[in-house]
């Protein structure tokens, strides 16, 4: 038996979407006392989910599919044309099989080997420096590391102007007017950039490391035999560089936790395994991405309430980080939430779900944890600062969502014994 979904009244609600942001879909969802309703956005219908149970259907590939379903304006900046987060079926598999071919302990062993060592050059120079911007000395330190990875290390002149193309792509990716324009030519400039590094691997001109992704992702081939075309590699390889620079977010959120939550220091100094219980509680707790977009593969009924083919359709991921269903006391920052948490890949999406493989679950996840662990680590036990009188606060209908000060730092130097 078919149930009527709860549906919000109005003509379109695109406009309170983007004054509520994160808490667009949880806020309606408890004034319709569903984990399921529909709505209009952009004119057309859509209907909202989030929850356990919701998250686990939505990552159905026989009932949903990427294909069409982000906005035109979410592609031109953060996700790229034909990207892997827009594809179904066997042209998904192929494409996630290449960026998971990368994933190798090797790999990851060499890329926080360059993260620590970028640390320390860091440290000895915000040391000379009188205050830093944490924020933004965090996306150049990354941008710089995200580019040695991959096999091409940047000219200390072409760092700023790079990280600034792809911190744009995450940064303006909600933004309309002319912010949205930045961002689309911000990741234009970048495309041309990582084009002609593509080319000139191909021709022969540059010889880059075969176990490179510049290398490997050059050469890689569809299921048909054929070389991806220079344009989707290029998408791809930047689908390597830009969530390394957006883990900045996260670090930044890392030292906000620190600073709210000071008697957090001393478990993180005196338990071994607290730091992976805190770095998982701040993906948890603060805002990264709002909700994720998918489209209704085929007709079908869940719960009694029907989906027709073609609706668009979001998962509240934020929403379901702090569904009480699941959470005890969702609003209250708790590491040791996690101290028997078992990893169900439907409750805790900060970075999607479903299968890590094969699935959409975003394909850097474990990369994100190390990285906000090892730079923990540098925050808690290897370097000293002062905190300046500064607005920490930030708006939850900002997104991405950043400290409005960006976290201002003094008088910097490194811990005794480090």
């Amino acid at each position: 038996m078919e149930n009527q979904m709860p549906r919000e009244e109005g003509i379109d609600h695109s406009i309170g979407l983007l004054k509520e942001g994160y808490h667009f879909i949880l806020n309606r969802s408890e004034k319709l006392r569903s984990n399921v309703f529909e709505t209009r956005i952009l004119g057309k219908k859509a209907i909202c989910m989030l929850g356990e149970e919701a998250a686990q259907i939505f990552y159905d590939p026989q009932k949903f599919q990427r294909k069409d379903a982000a906005p035109n304006r979410l592609v031109q900046t953060l996700f790229g044309k034909n990207s892997v987060q827009t594809l179904d079926d066997e042209e998904h598999r192929n494409r996630k099989e290449m960026l998971m071919s990368v994933m190798t302990e090797e790999q990851l062993s060499h890329l926080f080997e360059l993260i620590q060592m970028q640390w320390e050059q860091s440290i000895d120079k915000w040391s000379k420096m009188d205050s830093i911007v944490f924020y933004e000395e965090v996306k150049e330190l990354l941008c710089i590391v995200a580019f040695k990875w991959i096999g091409y290390p940047l000219h200390e002149d072409d760092v700023k102007k790079m990280t600034k193309e792809l911190a744009s792509m995450f940064e303006t990716a909600a933004a309309i007017g002319p912010a949205h324009w930045v961002g689309r030519t911000f990741r234009n400039n970048c495309e041309k950039t990582i084009h002609q590094l593509i080319q000139d691997t191909r021709d022969g001109k540059i010889k880059f490391p075969q176990s490179t992704v510049l290398h490997q992702f050059s050469f890689h081939k569809d299921s048909q035999g054929n070389l991806l075309d220079v344009e989707t590699v290029a998408v791809e390889i930047i689908n390597m560089l830009r969530p390394i620079v957006a883990i900045s977010i996260y670090i930044n959120f890392s030292l906000l936790a620190l600073l709210e939550f000071p008697e957090e220091k001393e478990k993180l100094r005196s338990y071994k395994d607290y730091s992976k219980m805190f770095v998982q509680e701040v993906r948890r707790f603060y805002p990264f991405f709002p909700f994720i977009a998918a489209k209704v593969k085929t007709d079908f009924t869940w719960n009694g309430y029907e989906f027709k083919e073609g609706t668009l359709t979001l998962l509240d991921l934020y929403g379901t980080n702090h569904d009480p269903v699941k959470w005890e006391d969702p609003q209250k920052f708790n590491p040791e939430r996690f101290t028997y948490w078992q990893g169900s890949p439907f409750s805790f999406i900060p970075q999607g779900g479903g299968d890590y493989y094969l699935g959409h679950r975003c394909a850097g996840e474990q990369i994100t944890v190390d990285v906000m662990k090892l730079s923990l680590d540098y925050l808690v036990n290897r370097m000293e600062y002062k905190v300046p009188k500064q607005d920490l606060s930030f708006e939850i209908d900002d997104i991405p969502s950043i400290p409005k000060s960006k976290i201002i730092l003094e008088q910097i130097i490194r811990s005794r014994g480090h």
